[in-house]
């Protein structure tokens, strides 16, 4: 079965770098539409643009999720690395969280270190309409589009895919451990896939019940590797993105 998901997966999406000015505006709509107007985690008119950013945009690499027959873009996610000019400058974990296990972080140069943030899938592509608090919708059955059986199928896998968007970037970047903060449905759905990310602090309300936590990402491609030969295939893209550092 996981075969026909992958396969259906990369038949109806193509995984996107925003490279250009235009591609990064449909990275902040869609971060408007997910956080301001589905989630209502952000206030909409903090933002007349309809273009949700903040000041960690310029400081971030980030991935796009495109449905390849309606154009639509389903999920996005960014990662934030360290300031090269300002090596202390904090990640925004850890102005808005408490991290209560320093020790965990000692022995892993800031260089390194990247935060997983606006890691979202767009309502259409989650799995029921009445989700309003959930960001990364593991989805099924709605939206505007006539979805056929084998899209459908397919939905599941857009969080794993957005995780294999994160891979890409942190090998191309030199990052070996991702901060992130997240909802404790997506710690356990991560978990069950071998993906083991540490908690660091006590949950906290940051744009909903978040917990703080860092994984070292080699961990994560190779714990996925124990679980499950096509999913880190598909995170690793068949391999190419395997090795970290």
């Amino acid at each position: 079965m996981m075969q026909r998901i992958t396969e259906a997966f990369h038949r109806y999406f193509r995984l996107v770098e925003p490279s250009t000015p235009e591609l990064m505006k449909q990275v902040y709509a869609l971060r408007y539409h997910v956080y301001c107007l589905e989630t209502r985690f952000e206030a909409p008119e903090k933002f007349p643009d309809e273009l949700e950013k903040d000041q960690y945009d310029e400081q971030a690499v980030h991935s796009l999720i495109q449905h390849r027959e309606t154009g639509l873009y389903a999920a996005t996610t960014r990662l934030i690395l360290a300031d090269p000019e300002k090596i202390e400058r904090p990640f925004p974990i850890e102005l808005h969280s408490r991290i209560d296990q320093p020790d965990k972080l000692q022995a892993i140069p800031r260089q390194h270190l990247g935060e997983v943030s606006r890691f979202c899938v767009s309502r259409d592509f989650k799995r029921r309409a009445d989700e309003p608090g959930t960001l990364a919708g593991l989805p099924s059955d709605i939206g505007q589009h006539c979805w056929n059986d084998d899209e459908r199928r397919s939905f599941p896998v857009i969080t794993l895919a957005l995780v294999a968007c994160l891979v890409r970037m942190t090998v191309e970047h030199g990052v070996t451990h991702w901060y992130a903060v997240m909802e404790p449905s997506l710690i356990r759905y991560l978990n069950k896939l071998g993906m083991h990310f540490t908690p660091i602090g006590p949950i906290s309300d940051y744009h909903g019940q978040r917990i703080p936590c860092i994984i070292k990402v080699q961990d994560l491609i190779d714990g996925v590797n124990e679980k499950d030969q096509q999913e880190w295939e598909l995170i690793t893209d068949g391999g190419r993105f395997a090795k970290v550092g």
